[in-house]
């Protein structure tokens, strides 16, 4: 079992908080007291986020927060480099949310070990092809890096099943079609969806996609799931305050959050 897995079942008793920042925004400085400011403040696991142009499981707040990322030239060297540096000093595992162009074009063995040597526990390829997935696993396999696979709401069972299967400690379930960003109200059938795949599989669930609010946040801690990923919610703040108001504004809303989960 891998180290983000283990960090999600010792919280067996309470949700474990997994959140989410875009990595280079608005600078890698910013970065790096972002992660120990959520480090600080309740994270179980972080998320963090590479830039990329066209990332289409993203909403316009973590859209935007890539672009400006982007623009100032930000490169996948330049997050692991900065990982490198950073990962010794937090006790929250880091998980890499990237798209699978970026993999290719750096050779996907090349990715997984650069990213193992930055001290990353975890990976998440939205776009991955699950047909395309056994490579990847044994790759991280020999890395010790946790591939987290998707499940969505509309996912058959056969589906599911094939991808419980596959998955190596901890499953990604998403709580809304379409692209991640705020929603008033997640659609408790997810629930259901959820107990199902525990009556299926010992392996932790994650639930993402949508959830905003301190209230949201109490509420779906009770549901059977092991981790609740937050995003858009986290990176609106970034948006909208100065790098060093965000960072303490960010450790806040983390804090909050984390209270507020039973």
């Amino acid at each position: 079992m891998s180290l983000i897995s283990n960090k999600l079942r010792k919280n067996s008793f309470k949700c474990a908080l997994v959140p989410f920042i875009t990595a280079g925004f608005p600078n890698l400085s910013t970065t790096i007291n972002a992660l120990h400011a959520l480090d600080n403040n309740g994270a179980d696991v972080i998320e963090l986020g590479i830039p990329y142009s066209d990332a289409l499981a993203d909403g316009p707040v973590i859209q935007q927060s890539s672009k400006i990322a982007l623009d100032q030239g930000i490169h996948i060297d330049d997050i692991i480099n900065m990982l490198k540096l950073v990962t010794p000093s937090l006790n929250a595992p880091i998980i890499i949310f990237t798209y699978y162009n970026p993999v290719l074009a750096k050779g996907i063995s090349n990715f997984i070990f650069d990213i193992s040597l930055a001290g990353v526990s975890g990976l998440i390829i939205p776009d991955l092809p699950l047909e395309e997935a056994d490579y990847v696993i044994k790759l991280c396999d020999k890395y010790n890096i946790e591939l987290i696979l998707f499940i969505a709401p509309t996912s058959s069972m056969h589906r599911i099943k094939r991808i419980i299967s596959k998955s190596q400690g901890c499953i990604y379930l998403v709580s809304s079609c379409g692209v991640t960003g705020v929603r008033d109200q997640i659609d408790n059938t997810i629930n259901i969806l959820a107990k199902d795949i525990k009556s299926q599989t010992n392996k932790a669930i994650m639930l993402g996609f949508g959830i905003s609010s301190i209230d949201q946040a109490k509420s779906i801690s009770s549901w059977y799931i092991d981790g609740m990923v937050i995003g858009s919610a986290f990176m609106r703040i970034m948006l909208n305050n100065s790098s060093v108001n965000s960072v303490k504004l960010l450790g806040n809303f983390c804090n909050l959050i984390k209270s507020s989960m039973k």
